[in-house]
């Protein structure tokens, strides 16, 4: 029997736990159904800090509303006992690139060392969403019949309370420490792939065995155990403008260059099995008298194994080389970069890990693969065995009627917290 602390209370927009009375429970890793309970107590308050946290504009490039909710998040993390490094954005000098946020990790050191069996667990959610500054006014957090809706609600900022929750009833509640160490990253540009924080959850991915992924189940509830790879690019296209009406045949119109590149990248959509690519920008000229010169063309094709996204970059190469319009020229940027998240034998591991865990909570979850990437393809592609959309059930992400099953946050939270304390002393074969 393990030891228990309840009884807590808190008061909406505080993130401070107050003193709790010792209980038993079973140990979580033979009966995570003991984690209920302790959970349900904290119902109300894991509503009221989504609120809070959704009620702040944290857009990728609204970066102090970013750092609002990495302030809550370090708060936290102090309040609550954890090790806790935040790390500042800073532009390189002459760099034309927009402030991001800040990065926040915190960390709990268990008592069984990895040189006896303890792992290192580690947590991914993400501070920011894809709403514009203002949203969170227009569409403010709101509960209607059994769901919470609002921007972010359930991409991430469900994820990130989840994170807490688990983490703290585990090792606050339980007295959980079977564990060599948790991780929980919170990071502050996921939604425009990661450009600050990839190069840190990469390294922290060297100094851990497993990761979790803390995006929304399906709108079903299933695990994610595969995640597309994504790749991003710009194509400038170079032509030459003269008057359209008077010497219209010494023009090169970059963009006629573009359309017809726009039809060869479109037609890369199932060449390989599960290959999509879109031209999801395409911008030119200036005036309807001129030749236009200059167009620019935004794409990102995405594959579901690192083969195939392989294939169609080179493909896309080839595109951006070949010319059809006489005299037009191009050449290919790179935005980012995400490697497939692929289902390994690792994985699957994690998957029956999971489903366990939740056979033993009273309910069945199936598994996975999905089109969208994100850091969980970013600790996968450094070697890490990765399993995802462990945080409770959401849906309609990105959207207007984004929203988030209040009935999923207990058991979902139970199922993260039951997972880690069975991961965190046994070794994982991959």
């Amino acid at each position: 029997m393990t030891r228990v602390r309840s009884g807590h209370e808190r008061t909406i927009n505080h993130w401070h736990e107050q003193d709790q009375e010792p209980e038993f429970v079973s140990d979580p890793r033979s009966e995570p159904s003991s984690l209920l309970a302790p959970l349900r107590k904290r119902f109300d308050d894991m509503v009221a800090r989504i609120e809070e946290l959704v009620n702040l504009d944290s857009g990728s490039f609204t970066a102090e509303g970013v750092n609002r909710v990495a302030d809550l998040c370090q708060a936290r993390f102090q309040a609550s006992g954890w090790k806790v490094k935040r790390q500042r954005h800073r532009l390189e000098p002459g760099s034309l690139g927009p402030a991001l946020g800040d990065l926040v990790v915190g960390q709990r050191v268990g008592r069984r060392p990895v040189a006896d069996g303890g792992r290192r667990l580690l947590l991914l959610a993400h501070m920011d969403t894809v709403f514009d500054e203002g949203t969170a006014a227009a569409r403010p957090f709101r509960i209607r019949g059994g769901r919470a809706y609002g921007p972010g609600v359930t991409d991430d900022k469900a994820g990130v309370v989840s994170g807490f929750e688990a983490v703290e009833v585990l090792c606050d509640q339980v007295g959980f420490d079977d564990f060599a160490a948790m991780t929980l990253v919170c990071s502050p540009d996921e939604e425009i792939g990661s450009p600050f924080s990839r190069p840190l959850i990469e390294a922290l991915a060297g100094e851990h065995d497993l990761a979790v992924g803390l995006e929304a189940a399906r709108t079903n509830g299933d695990l994610v155990s595969a995640r597309k790879g994504i790749a991003a690019f710009t194509v400038e296209v170079e032509g030459k403008a003269v008057h359209a009406g008077v010497r219209p045949a010494e023009g090169v119109s970059a963009i006629l260059e573009a359309a017809y590149k726009t039809v060869a990248f479109q037609a890369l959509n199932g060449r390989w099995p599960e290959v999509t690519c879109n031209v999801g920008v395409l911008q030119g000229g200036g005036r309807i008298n001129v030749v236009p010169d200059r167009a620019v063309m935004r794409l990102e094709v995405r594959a579901a194994s690192t083969a195939a996204l392989e294939q169609a970059m080179a493909e896309v190469a080839r595109i951006v080389t070949t010319t059809t319009v006489p005299g037009a020229r191009a050449q290919l940027l790179w935005a980012h970069r995400h490697v497939p998240m692929e289902r390994t034998p690792a994985v699957a591991v994690l998957v029956a890990e999971t489903q366990a865990v939740a056979r033993d909570l009273g309910f069945e979850v199936g598994e996975t693969a999905t089109g969208g990437a994100g850091d969980a393809n970013t600790t996968a592609a450094a070697g890490l065995p990765t399993i995802d959309g462990l945080a409770p059930v959401g849906g309609n992400a990105h959207g207007p009627d984004e929203w988030l099953d209040l009935d999923s946050v207990v058991p979902r939270t139970a199922l993260l917290a039951g997972l880690l304390a069975r991961l965190g002393s046994r070794k994982i074969d991959h």
